[in-house]
């Protein structure tokens, strides 16, 4: 499974009609740190009307690690077009927050979606991003004769050696592209006559690979 992911920060100001928008993108590898992030651009800016939220603080295909508020405005008029402007960017591990400072004349729930949704989609124009891959690792038992031909099917998916095990055979632990570990074992199967099979280890690690924009 791959996921594009913001590698920079984003402060983008606005008025309209005298109210203040100030729309902030950050990095937000999990839910934790996106909450830290709201917290301190509230800090930055205590007297603001309000501070609206939102976040996929993981992957965007992740149902569990999205979060939103409109944090007083009127219900669905922040939060949720903000968060729906994120969505449509395909982006993972970001947070968007937006203060506003009224300025006196009430925009109506349609012009607060438009106000808000819209800084979000603004700012997004400025964001640069990278691929990140989640790897998985996996135990694999071999002969010693299989070992250069594991090497070479290994490097063909982006997979890497972490440790090498000698014995009577050949403990391998590796980290594989999830999105490869299918084809990775068919050749597997196919250059030991089914001998050679993977075996998970539970853990997850993220890597990131070379940037691209958005």
């Amino acid at each position: 499974m791959e996921y594009v992911i913001p590698t920079n920060s984003v402060c983008r100001s606005e008025i309209i009609k005298k109210s203040q928008f100030i729309c902030y993108l950050e990095h937000a590898k999990s839910i934790t740190t996106a909450k830290t992030i709201i917290a301190d651009i509230k800090l930055r800016h205590p007297d603001a009307s309000h501070h609206c939220w939102a976040y996929i603080a993981g992957s965007p295909q992740d149902p569990f690690v999205l979060g939103f508020s409109d944090d007083g405005e009127p219900k669905g008029t922040a939060g949720r077009p903000m968060l729906a402007q994120l969505q449509g960017s395909k982006l993972g591990e970001i947070v968007a927050v937006v203060v506003r400072y009224y300025g006196g004349i009430l925009l109506g729930t349609g012009g607060l979606v438009k106000a808000y949704g819209g800084s979000v989609k603004q700012a997004l124009q400025q964001i640069t991003t990278q691929i990140r891959k989640v790897m998985k690792k996996y135990q694999l038992h071999c002969e010693y004769q299989h070992l250069s031909s594991i090497q070479s099917i290994l490097a063909c998916h982006d997979g890497q050696i972490i440790q090498v095990i000698y014995g009577e055979q050949i403990t391998l632990i590796m980290s594989l592209p999830e999105a490869r570990v299918t084809a990775l074992a068919i050749q597997l199967r196919d250059i030991s006559r089914g001998k050679l099979s993977l075996l998970p280890i539970e853990q997850s690690l993220p890597t990131i690979n070379s940037g691209s924009y958005l």
